[in-house]
């Protein structure tokens, strides 16, 4: 596998017991910078993450996909350009050292976006809820049926050329995150692919899926963004 430049892009909201595991474990042999993007965390995770080596940015407004977007903005502003920007949760839920298995289609094959697939590794059981399994289910059907590209799940754990990600325009702030990056990769025709990867239940409680109110947002979110790029 040639040389590329990597950065990692860590959004974290009150993940003080993990964020330090999950950058310890990302693989710094093939990684230029790792950040972790604090989103108005009350706890230790932007100490935490500066103890682990990462750097830390502030971002005040909540929303997953704001944390994401600082993250890119930082990396913008660089003299030197990353090649790939791999996405990846604070939570442990996800396996960093896989990061690996994710840049290879983009640095042998090519691809410009991989998506971590978690319905085609190991999923360690009561890894996702059932409402989660469900909602992946649907949001890729939907994808299939109206944008002709098959996937199996939305996970964040993703990586993707830094031009790629640039002509796909980011925007939502929020929950809609990754299935917009899915439909607009698609729209634009981007070569994609999905790998395996192995999942476990994440360190301390979902903001998201671990409360009413979070899995209603987020399926609304996921399903309306489907919609809107249509």
């Amino acid at each position: 596998m040639k040389y590329l430049i990597i950065d990692i892009i860590i959004p974290a909201f009150n993940e003080e017991n993990s964020v330090g595991n999950v950058v310890q474990d990302i693989p710094k042999e093939i990684v230029r910078e790792i950040i972790v993007v604090n989103n108005n965390s009350t706890d230790k995770t932007a100490k935490n993450a500066t103890n682990a080596g990462a750097t830390v940015l502030e971002e005040q407004n909540m929303g997953y996909g704001n944390a994401c977007l600082k993250g890119i903005t930082h990396v913008g502003n660089k003299e030197v350009k990353p090649d790939i920007i791999v996405f990846l949760d604070a939570d442990y839920s996800d396996y960093p050292e896989e990061i690996i298995d994710l840049i290879k289609p983009i640095a042998n094959d090519s691809y410009d976006m991989v998506i971590g697939s978690r319905a085609l590794g190991n999923l360690e059981k009561g890894a996702m809820t059932p409402q989660q399994v469900f909602g992946n289910w649907l949001a890729t059907f939907l994808l299939k049926l109206f944008y002709g590209v098959k996937y199996t799940d939305l996970g964040p754990f993703r990586a993707i050329k830094y031009d790629s990600l640039m002509a796909i325009g980011m925007k939502d702030k929020t929950y809609g995150w990754t299935v917009e990056m899915q439909v607009k990769a698609a729209k634009l025709k981007m070569k994609t692919c999905e790998v395996p990867v192995n999942y476990r239940k994440r360190i301390g409680f979902s903001k998201v899926s671990g409360t009413v109110k979070g899995t209603i947002g987020a399926g609304y979110k996921i399903i309306t963004t489907i919609f809107k790029y249509l």
